[in-house]
């Protein structure tokens, strides 16, 4: 879009600009009469440039700098540092567009001057407004990064909400400065007139080709709304814990618990269930399974756990059991369950309740420790086997067997070579587990 001298020139303020400034610009220009006058108009341009900087620098740095306060003098501070470039260079081109009816230029180099001025100031006024966003959200998570996020929802919420928000403000401000700067061009502009009239063909194809991105660009607006998941959520994606490391406008990045990052559409986590851990709240309650024998004593092992869970930091103190979950043909299965702040936490308590354990009954308590028990029965319940540690003991040679005396001094090895009845053995199948 050119700006011609007579819309310049019918401006009161730059009429006002000029009218001050023609004797100056008239008096340099004889100064530098040697040099052709367009060279002299753009010399001048860049003088008023230089000196519109010099003032903007004072402003900034001797007054905005130096404000006191340790809340809002910090953030006027923090905003005038990383405004400090786009204010300036915002400063420069209202300068050198107010000044340029009076600096002596005519024609195409006029035209050409005044349009590479509207293209650096909508440039630098989109970079300005992407900075703003960044700094205003910024100095808002800013309230939020002392806590502890977490136990506090209320702050991942937030932390969610600006984030997501602030990425899709980016992306509108780079959309709309883009589409600002090819304005600024006249066959643009009318080939931009005569795509809105035929918008309905356009706006369908244009609609099917970008359906991906603006699928998750307007997924992650509904998320940032509805909150399914936040920054620093647990989830459980794939069989594994997962802690949402990154919310951008497209994508989510997944934080494992061995560090392995798992890029996820945005779109995934509206048309697929899953699992959040820490909706509500990051307090969760976790279980330990115990597998012990029959003859554990289960008070004295319940006052145990007690006292265990009891001595662990990781313990919230608002829940607390130890009970007999289950039994097999060998063992009892006990269920301690126990509450915990985070996830974290709770792994780590479950595992403390493990060890200790473990290593009381091992020391303290043996009987309680699973094992597995064989008995010998016979086949045939109809023959009758002795119990063990009740038989005679073995005839040895020279003695007579009981109820016999013995007379002859042959006559044990006439016994003995006697043919003896044979003694059943119990078949090999006959051991069975109890």
């Amino acid at each position: 879009m050119s700006i011609s001298a007579a819309t310049l020139t019918h401006d009161p303020m730059a009429r006002t600009i000029q009218h001050e400034l023609t004797p100056v610009v008239s008096s340099f220009r004889s100064w530098l009469s040697w040099l052709p006058s367009s060279v002299v108009s753009l010399l001048v341009l860049g003088l008023i440039g230089l000196v519109a900087a010099l003032i903007s620098r004072l402003a900034t740095d001797r007054i905005l700098m130096r404000i006191p306060g340790a809340k809002r003098g910090a953030f006027v501070r923090s905003f005038t540092r990383t405004l400090r470039g786009p204010v300036r260079l915002t400063v420069v081109i209202l300068a050198m567009s107010l000044a340029l009816p009076a600096c002596g230029l005519h024609g195409d180099l006029l035209d050409t001057v005044a349009h590479l001025l509207l293209m650096s100031f909508v440039g630098v006024m989109g970079y300005g407004s992407f900075l703003t966003v960044r700094v205003i959200s910024d100095a808002y998570l800013t309230r939020f990064s002392e806590t502890d996020q977490d136990d506090d929802i209320l702050a991942r919420k937030h932390a969610t909400q600006v984030r997501l928000l602030r990425r899709v403000a980016e992306i509108m401000i780079c959309v709309l400065t883009a589409g600002a700067e090819l304005m600024t061009f006249e066959p643009v502009r009318e080939y931009g007139l005569s795509l809105f009239a035929s918008a309905g063909a356009a706006s369908l194809i244009v609609g099917l080709a970008a359906r991906p991105i603006l699928v998750n660009l307007f997924a992650g607006v509904q998320i940032a709304m509805t909150q399914p998941i936040r920054m620093g959520d647990l989830i459980a994606f794939q069989g594994d814990w997962t802690w949402v490391e990154e919310i951008t406008s497209t994508y989510v990045v997944l934080r494992s618990w061995d560090w392995r990052r798992r890029i996820v559409p945005i779109a995934y986590f509206l048309d697929t269930p899953f699992e959040n851990w820490t909706y509500n709240s990051a307090e969760l309650i976790g279980a330990v399974y115990l597998y012990v024998d029959y003859r554990a004593p289960m008070e004295k092992l319940r006052s145990k756990l007690e006292e265990i869970v009891r001595s662990c930091p990781q313990w919230t103190g608002k829940d607390f059991s130890a009970q007999v979950a289950d039994c097999t043909d060998h063992i009892m299965i006990i269920r301690v369950t126990a509450s915990a702040r985070t996830a974290i936490r709770s792994w780590d308590l479950r595992c403390e309740i493990r060890e200790k354990i473990i290593r009381w009954m091992c020391e303290e308590c043996p009987e309680a420790l699973p094992r597995t028990r064989f008995a010998m029965t016979p086949t045939e319940q109809s023959v009758a086997q002795p119990p063990l540690g009740m038989t005679d003991p073995p005839f040895k040679p020279g003695q007579p067997a009981p109820g016999q005396t013995l007379t002859d001094p042959f006559s044990h090895q006439a016994a003995s070579a006697m043919p003896q009845p044979a003694t059943a053995m119990p078949p090999q199948n006959a051991f069975r587990p109890l």
